[in-house]
Protein backbone atom coordinates (compact mmCIF):
# COMPACT_ATOMS: atom_id res chain seq x y z
CA UNK A 1 0.00 0.00 0.00
CA UNK A 2 1.27 3.45 -0.92
CA UNK A 3 2.26 5.71 1.97
CA UNK A 4 0.20 8.85 2.56
CA UNK A 5 0.81 11.79 4.88
CA UNK A 6 -1.80 13.90 6.64
CA UNK A 7 -0.74 17.59 6.41
CA UNK A 8 -3.04 18.53 9.30
CA UNK A 9 -0.96 16.60 11.81
CA UNK A 10 2.38 18.08 10.83
CA UNK A 11 1.12 21.64 10.46
CA UNK A 12 -0.61 21.49 13.85
CA UNK A 13 2.75 20.55 15.38
CA UNK A 14 4.55 23.31 13.51
CA UNK A 15 1.91 25.87 14.43
CA UNK A 16 2.48 25.19 18.11
CA UNK A 17 6.26 25.43 17.73
CA UNK A 18 6.01 28.77 15.93
CA UNK A 19 3.64 30.25 18.51
CA UNK A 20 5.50 29.21 21.64
CA UNK A 21 8.87 30.77 20.83
CA UNK A 22 10.86 28.32 22.96
CA UNK A 23 12.62 26.39 20.23
CA UNK A 24 15.79 27.54 18.48
CA UNK A 25 14.45 28.50 15.03
CA UNK A 26 16.24 29.51 11.85
CA UNK A 27 15.08 30.33 8.34
CA UNK A 28 16.88 29.64 5.06
CA UNK A 29 15.42 31.89 2.37
CA UNK A 30 16.28 31.44 -1.30
CA UNK A 31 15.66 33.15 -4.61
CA UNK A 32 12.09 31.87 -4.85
CA UNK A 33 10.94 34.13 -2.00
CA UNK A 34 10.51 37.45 -3.85
CA UNK A 35 8.82 35.62 -6.75
CA UNK A 36 5.71 35.33 -4.58
CA UNK A 37 5.45 39.12 -4.19
CA UNK A 38 3.68 40.41 -7.29
CA UNK A 39 3.25 44.10 -8.01
CA UNK A 40 1.58 46.14 -10.73
CA UNK A 41 3.12 49.04 -12.68
CA UNK A 42 2.31 51.40 -9.81
CA UNK A 43 4.22 49.22 -7.37
CA UNK A 44 1.12 47.99 -5.57
CA UNK A 45 0.46 44.37 -4.67
CA UNK A 46 -1.51 42.61 -7.39
CA UNK A 47 -2.04 38.88 -8.04
CA UNK A 48 -1.83 39.68 -11.77
CA UNK A 49 1.35 41.73 -11.46
CA UNK A 50 4.99 40.89 -12.08
CA UNK A 51 7.28 39.30 -9.47
CA UNK A 52 9.07 41.84 -7.31
CA UNK A 53 12.36 40.22 -8.38
CA UNK A 54 12.36 37.79 -11.32
CA UNK A 55 13.42 34.17 -11.21
CA UNK A 56 16.76 32.95 -12.52
CA UNK A 57 15.65 32.50 -16.14
CA UNK A 58 13.97 35.89 -16.39
CA UNK A 59 16.89 37.52 -14.57
CA UNK A 60 19.28 36.00 -17.11
CA UNK A 61 17.30 37.39 -20.04
CA UNK A 62 17.08 40.85 -18.49
CA UNK A 63 20.80 41.00 -17.69
CA UNK A 64 21.82 39.93 -21.22
CA UNK A 65 19.38 42.39 -22.78
CA UNK A 66 20.78 45.22 -20.66
CA UNK A 67 24.27 44.79 -22.14
CA UNK A 68 25.37 46.66 -25.24
CA UNK A 69 27.91 46.36 -28.02
CA UNK A 70 30.73 43.86 -27.55
CA UNK A 71 29.50 43.05 -24.02
CA UNK A 72 26.24 41.70 -25.41
CA UNK A 73 28.00 39.82 -28.22
CA UNK A 74 30.43 38.09 -25.86
CA UNK A 75 27.79 37.23 -23.24
CA UNK A 76 25.40 35.91 -25.89
CA UNK A 77 28.17 33.76 -27.41
CA UNK A 78 28.92 32.25 -24.00
CA UNK A 79 25.24 31.57 -23.40
CA UNK A 80 24.81 29.76 -26.71
CA UNK A 81 27.87 27.61 -26.02
CA UNK A 82 26.59 26.42 -22.62
CA UNK A 83 24.44 23.27 -22.32
CA UNK A 84 20.78 24.20 -22.33
CA UNK A 85 21.60 27.84 -22.97
CA UNK A 86 22.92 28.44 -19.46
CA UNK A 87 21.68 30.92 -16.89
CA UNK A 88 23.11 33.97 -15.18
CA UNK A 89 25.19 31.88 -12.79
CA UNK A 90 26.75 29.61 -15.41
CA UNK A 91 27.36 32.55 -17.75
CA UNK A 92 29.15 34.48 -15.01
CA UNK A 93 31.10 31.35 -14.16
CA UNK A 94 32.38 31.19 -17.73
CA UNK A 95 33.11 34.93 -17.78
CA UNK A 96 35.29 34.65 -14.69
CA UNK A 97 37.04 31.54 -15.97
CA UNK A 98 37.94 33.43 -19.13
CA UNK A 99 39.03 36.41 -17.06
CA UNK A 100 41.50 34.22 -15.20
CA UNK A 101 42.70 32.12 -18.13
CA UNK A 102 43.06 34.38 -21.15
CA UNK A 103 45.60 37.03 -20.22
CA UNK A 104 46.16 39.02 -23.44
CA UNK A 105 44.59 36.36 -25.70
CA UNK A 106 41.24 37.42 -27.16
CA UNK A 107 38.12 35.25 -27.35
CA UNK A 108 34.87 36.69 -28.73
CA UNK A 109 36.61 40.07 -28.91
CA UNK A 110 37.72 40.22 -25.25
CA UNK A 111 40.96 39.37 -23.44
CA UNK A 112 41.16 38.63 -19.71
CA UNK A 113 40.78 42.28 -18.75
CA UNK A 114 37.80 42.62 -21.11
CA UNK A 115 36.06 39.74 -19.39
CA UNK A 116 36.78 41.30 -16.00
CA UNK A 117 34.97 44.42 -17.20
CA UNK A 118 32.13 42.33 -18.64
CA UNK A 119 31.70 40.60 -15.27
CA UNK A 120 31.49 43.99 -13.59
CA UNK A 121 28.85 45.18 -16.04
CA UNK A 122 26.82 42.01 -15.49
CA UNK A 123 26.98 42.39 -11.71
CA UNK A 124 25.87 46.01 -12.03
CA UNK A 125 22.91 44.84 -14.12
CA UNK A 126 22.05 42.19 -11.53
CA UNK A 127 22.19 44.85 -8.83
CA UNK A 128 19.80 47.14 -10.69
CA UNK A 129 17.27 44.31 -11.03
CA UNK A 130 17.47 42.77 -7.54
CA UNK A 131 17.61 46.23 -5.97
CA UNK A 132 13.82 46.38 -5.93
CA UNK A 133 12.18 47.83 -2.83
CA UNK A 134 9.21 46.47 -0.92
CA UNK A 135 5.76 47.64 -1.99
CA UNK A 136 4.09 50.18 0.26
CA UNK A 137 1.33 47.69 0.99
CA UNK A 138 2.02 45.10 3.68
CA UNK A 139 3.42 41.95 2.12
CA UNK A 140 4.99 38.64 3.12
CA UNK A 141 8.22 40.21 4.37
CA UNK A 142 6.31 42.46 6.77
CA UNK A 143 4.28 39.50 8.05
CA UNK A 144 7.44 37.47 8.62
CA UNK A 145 8.94 40.25 10.74
CA UNK A 146 5.65 40.56 12.63
CA UNK A 147 5.85 36.88 13.58
CA UNK A 148 9.52 37.17 14.58
CA UNK A 149 8.96 40.19 16.81
CA UNK A 150 5.62 39.05 18.25
CA UNK A 151 6.99 36.50 20.72
CA UNK A 152 9.50 36.79 23.55
CA UNK A 153 12.22 34.23 22.84
CA UNK A 154 15.16 32.71 24.72
CA UNK A 155 16.98 32.34 21.38
CA UNK A 156 17.09 34.79 18.48
CA UNK A 157 15.56 33.86 15.14
CA UNK A 158 18.41 33.43 12.67
CA UNK A 159 17.75 34.13 8.99
CA UNK A 160 20.17 32.74 6.43
CA UNK A 161 19.61 33.91 2.86
CA UNK A 162 21.33 33.43 -0.48
CA UNK A 163 19.67 36.56 -1.87
CA UNK A 164 21.50 39.83 -2.55
CA UNK A 165 18.44 42.07 -2.20
CA UNK A 166 17.72 44.30 0.79
CA UNK A 167 14.07 43.32 1.26
CA UNK A 168 14.55 41.73 4.67
CA UNK A 169 16.56 44.70 5.92
CA UNK A 170 13.83 47.02 4.71
CA UNK A 171 11.11 45.00 6.45
CA UNK A 172 13.00 44.90 9.77
CA UNK A 173 13.72 48.61 9.69
CA UNK A 174 10.20 49.68 8.68
CA UNK A 175 8.89 47.78 11.73
CA UNK A 176 11.73 49.13 13.91
CA UNK A 177 12.73 45.59 14.88
CA UNK A 178 16.43 45.25 15.74
CA UNK A 179 18.65 42.82 13.86
CA UNK A 180 22.37 42.09 13.48
CA UNK A 181 23.94 41.24 10.12
CA UNK A 182 27.58 40.80 11.12
CA UNK A 183 28.58 44.43 10.58
CA UNK A 184 29.29 47.00 13.25
CA UNK A 185 30.16 50.70 13.21
CA UNK A 186 28.49 53.90 12.11
CA UNK A 187 30.43 55.64 9.33
CA UNK A 188 31.45 52.57 7.28
CA UNK A 189 30.27 49.48 9.20
CA UNK A 190 32.82 46.67 9.00
CA UNK A 191 32.31 42.94 9.23
CA UNK A 192 33.03 41.56 12.70
CA UNK A 193 33.51 37.75 12.61
CA UNK A 194 34.16 37.59 16.37
CA UNK A 195 30.64 38.80 17.21
CA UNK A 196 29.16 36.51 14.53
CA UNK A 197 30.89 33.50 16.10
CA UNK A 198 30.22 34.56 19.69
CA UNK A 199 26.55 35.32 19.16
CA UNK A 200 26.34 37.17 22.48
CA UNK A 201 23.83 39.86 21.52
CA UNK A 202 20.34 39.94 23.12
CA UNK A 203 17.80 37.38 21.80
CA UNK A 204 15.44 40.18 20.73
CA UNK A 205 18.01 41.07 18.07
CA UNK A 206 17.29 38.78 15.11
CA UNK A 207 20.25 37.62 13.07
CA UNK A 208 20.41 38.17 9.31
CA UNK A 209 23.17 36.30 7.51
CA UNK A 210 23.70 37.04 3.77
CA UNK A 211 25.50 33.86 2.71
CA UNK A 212 26.33 34.94 -0.84
CA UNK A 213 26.92 38.60 -0.18
CA UNK A 214 24.63 41.57 -0.55
CA UNK A 215 23.95 44.79 -2.34
CA UNK A 216 25.67 47.53 -0.40
CA UNK A 217 28.75 45.47 0.46
CA UNK A 218 32.06 46.70 -0.93
CA UNK A 219 35.79 46.44 -0.45
CA UNK A 220 37.44 49.46 1.13
CA UNK A 221 41.20 49.24 1.73
CA UNK A 222 40.95 45.46 1.64
CA UNK A 223 38.15 45.37 4.23
CA UNK A 224 34.52 44.45 3.53
CA UNK A 225 32.24 47.28 4.63
CA UNK A 226 28.52 47.90 4.34
CA UNK A 227 27.63 51.12 2.54
CA UNK A 228 23.92 51.03 3.33
CA UNK A 229 23.01 51.75 -0.29
CA UNK A 230 21.94 49.89 -3.40
CA UNK A 231 24.83 50.96 -5.61
CA UNK A 232 27.59 48.57 -4.47
CA UNK A 233 27.48 45.30 -6.44
CA UNK A 234 31.13 44.26 -6.49
CA UNK A 235 30.55 41.52 -3.90
CA UNK A 236 27.72 39.84 -5.82
CA UNK A 237 29.07 36.37 -6.58
CA UNK A 238 26.62 34.09 -8.40
CA UNK A 239 29.27 31.89 -10.00
CA UNK A 240 31.54 28.87 -9.78
CA UNK A 241 33.82 30.69 -7.36
CA UNK A 242 31.33 30.24 -4.50
CA UNK A 243 33.40 27.42 -3.07
CA UNK A 244 36.57 29.54 -3.09
CA UNK A 245 34.82 32.65 -1.89
CA UNK A 246 33.14 30.93 1.03
CA UNK A 247 36.62 30.36 2.44
CA UNK A 248 37.15 34.11 2.70
CA UNK A 249 35.66 36.66 5.05
CA UNK A 250 32.87 37.40 5.53
CA UNK A 251 31.70 34.23 3.76
CA UNK A 252 33.70 31.80 5.90
CA UNK A 253 32.22 33.22 9.12
CA UNK A 254 28.66 33.15 7.74
CA UNK A 255 28.85 29.56 6.55
CA UNK A 256 30.41 28.56 9.84
CA UNK A 257 27.49 30.28 11.57
CA UNK A 258 25.00 28.15 9.60
CA UNK A 259 26.89 24.99 10.52
CA UNK A 260 27.12 26.03 14.18
CA UNK A 261 23.38 26.76 14.24
CA UNK A 262 22.54 23.28 12.92
CA UNK A 263 24.81 21.62 15.47
CA UNK A 264 22.99 23.18 18.43
CA UNK A 265 20.56 20.99 20.40
CA UNK A 266 16.83 21.22 19.67
CA UNK A 267 17.24 23.26 16.48
CA UNK A 268 14.69 23.72 13.68
CA UNK A 269 15.59 25.25 10.30
CA UNK A 270 12.73 26.18 7.96
CA UNK A 271 13.57 26.68 4.29
CA UNK A 272 11.45 28.74 1.88
CA UNK A 273 12.15 29.59 -1.74
CA UNK A 274 15.31 27.47 -1.66
CA UNK A 275 15.83 25.05 -4.57
CA UNK A 276 18.49 22.81 -2.96
CA UNK A 277 20.65 23.29 -6.07
CA UNK A 278 23.44 25.17 -4.27
CA UNK A 279 25.92 22.33 -3.86
CA UNK A 280 27.96 23.96 -1.10
CA UNK A 281 24.91 24.69 1.07
CA UNK A 282 23.48 21.20 0.52
CA UNK A 283 26.82 19.66 1.49
CA UNK A 284 26.80 21.69 4.71
CA UNK A 285 23.20 20.69 5.51
CA UNK A 286 23.96 17.05 4.81
CA UNK A 287 27.01 17.03 7.07
CA UNK A 288 25.35 18.90 9.93
CA UNK A 289 22.19 16.77 9.89
CA UNK A 290 24.30 13.62 9.92
CA UNK A 291 26.26 14.91 12.90
CA UNK A 292 23.27 16.16 14.91
CA UNK A 293 20.21 13.91 14.99
CA UNK A 294 18.50 16.46 17.28
CA UNK A 295 18.43 19.09 14.53
CA UNK A 296 15.56 19.18 12.06
CA UNK A 297 15.02 20.90 8.71
CA UNK A 298 11.55 21.48 7.25
CA UNK A 299 11.85 22.35 3.55
CA UNK A 300 8.80 24.00 1.98
CA UNK A 301 8.95 23.45 -1.80
CA UNK A 302 6.70 25.08 -4.38
CA UNK A 303 6.55 22.32 -6.99
CA UNK A 304 5.34 18.72 -6.88
CA UNK A 305 7.56 16.02 -5.41
CA UNK A 306 8.68 14.68 -8.79
CA UNK A 307 10.05 18.13 -9.73
CA UNK A 308 11.84 18.70 -6.42
CA UNK A 309 14.43 16.01 -7.08
CA UNK A 310 17.36 17.85 -5.45
CA UNK A 311 15.50 18.37 -2.18
CA UNK A 312 14.01 14.87 -2.18
CA UNK A 313 17.38 13.22 -2.77
CA UNK A 314 18.69 14.78 0.44
CA UNK A 315 15.46 14.11 2.33
CA UNK A 316 15.56 10.41 1.48
CA UNK A 317 19.04 10.15 3.00
CA UNK A 318 18.45 12.30 6.08
CA UNK A 319 15.36 11.44 8.15
CA UNK A 320 15.67 14.72 10.05
CA UNK A 321 15.09 16.64 6.78
CA UNK A 322 11.39 16.78 5.84
CA UNK A 323 10.33 17.87 2.36
CA UNK A 324 6.88 19.47 2.09
CA UNK A 325 5.95 19.78 -1.60
CA UNK A 326 2.70 20.74 -3.30
CA UNK A 327 1.34 17.22 -3.77
CA UNK A 328 3.22 15.19 -1.17
CA UNK A 329 6.05 14.99 1.31
CA UNK A 330 9.17 13.10 2.30
CA UNK A 331 8.96 12.66 6.07
CA UNK A 332 11.41 10.54 8.08
CA UNK A 333 12.87 9.44 4.76
CA UNK A 334 9.52 8.10 3.51
CA UNK A 335 7.87 9.70 0.44
CA UNK A 336 4.09 9.85 0.19
CA UNK A 337 1.20 11.84 -1.26
CA UNK A 338 -0.84 14.19 0.87
CA UNK A 339 -4.19 12.93 2.16
CA UNK A 340 -5.97 15.28 4.57
CA UNK A 341 -8.54 13.71 6.87
CA UNK A 342 -11.98 15.07 7.70
CA UNK A 343 -11.35 18.43 9.37
CA UNK A 344 -12.07 18.45 13.11
CA UNK A 345 -14.26 21.14 14.61
CA UNK A 346 -12.84 24.67 14.22
CA UNK A 347 -9.95 23.39 12.10
CA UNK A 348 -11.17 24.33 8.58
CA UNK A 349 -10.06 27.95 8.87
CA UNK A 350 -6.61 26.93 10.10
CA UNK A 351 -6.30 24.32 7.34
CA UNK A 352 -7.04 27.01 4.75
CA UNK A 353 -3.74 28.68 5.72
CA UNK A 354 -1.72 25.73 4.38
CA UNK A 355 -4.06 23.71 2.16
CA UNK A 356 -6.25 24.81 -0.76
CA UNK A 357 -6.22 26.10 -4.32
CA UNK A 358 -3.47 28.32 -5.62
CA UNK A 359 -4.77 31.56 -7.07
CA UNK A 360 -8.34 30.22 -6.72
CA UNK A 361 -7.86 27.65 -9.47
CA UNK A 362 -6.83 24.04 -9.88
CA UNK A 363 -6.78 21.21 -7.33
CA UNK A 364 -6.13 21.64 -3.64
CA UNK A 365 -2.42 21.52 -2.82
CA UNK A 366 -0.08 22.16 0.08
CA UNK A 367 0.44 25.93 -0.03
CA UNK A 368 3.48 26.71 2.11
CA UNK A 369 5.95 26.23 -0.73
CA UNK A 370 4.83 29.70 -1.74
CA UNK A 371 6.77 32.22 0.36
CA UNK A 372 3.78 34.52 0.83
CA UNK A 373 1.67 31.65 2.14
CA UNK A 374 4.53 30.53 4.40
CA UNK A 375 4.85 34.00 5.96
CA UNK A 376 1.10 34.27 6.44
CA UNK A 377 1.08 30.87 8.19
CA UNK A 378 3.84 32.06 10.53
CA UNK A 379 2.01 35.30 11.29
CA UNK A 380 -1.27 33.47 11.98
CA UNK A 381 0.42 31.11 14.44
CA UNK A 382 -0.15 33.81 17.08
CA UNK A 383 -3.92 33.54 16.71
CA UNK A 384 -6.09 31.74 19.33
CA UNK A 385 -7.07 28.07 19.42
CA UNK A 386 -3.55 26.75 19.00
CA UNK A 387 -4.02 23.38 20.64
CA UNK A 388 -3.69 20.44 18.30
CA UNK A 389 -7.13 18.84 18.01
CA UNK A 390 -7.34 15.32 19.35
CA UNK A 391 -9.10 14.24 16.14
CA UNK A 392 -5.98 15.01 14.06
CA UNK A 393 -3.87 12.70 16.21
CA UNK A 394 -6.48 9.95 15.92
CA UNK A 395 -6.68 10.35 12.12
CA UNK A 396 -2.94 9.99 11.67
CA UNK A 397 -2.78 7.04 14.06
CA UNK A 398 -5.49 5.33 12.03
CA UNK A 399 -3.56 5.98 8.80
CA UNK A 400 -0.38 4.59 10.29
CA UNK A 401 -2.17 1.48 11.51
CA UNK A 402 -3.79 0.91 8.10
CA UNK A 403 -0.42 1.09 6.42
CA UNK A 404 0.97 -1.53 8.77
Amino acid sequence: MDTVHNPDRFMADLRQILSQGRKRIGLLIGAGAPLSIRVDEAGKLSPNGQPLIPGVDALTNQVIQSLAGQDEIAADAIRKALPGGGNIETILSRVRLLQQALGTTAVNGFDGEGYRTLGTHMCNAIGSIVGAKLPKDRCAYHELVTWISGTQRPHPVEIFTTNYDLLLEEAFESAKVPYFDGFTGGHAPFFDPVTVAGNDLPPRWSRLWKLHGSLGWKLENGVVVRSGGYDSTELVYPDHLKYDLTQKQPYAALFERLKHFLLQPDTLLLTAGFSFRDAHICALLDEALAMNANAAVFAFQFQSLDKEDAACALGLDRPNLSIYAADGAVISGVPGKWRPGDPPKNWSEIRASFWGQRWDTGPDVFLLGDFASFCRFCALSHSPDLAKPKEIIEQQDAMDAAQG
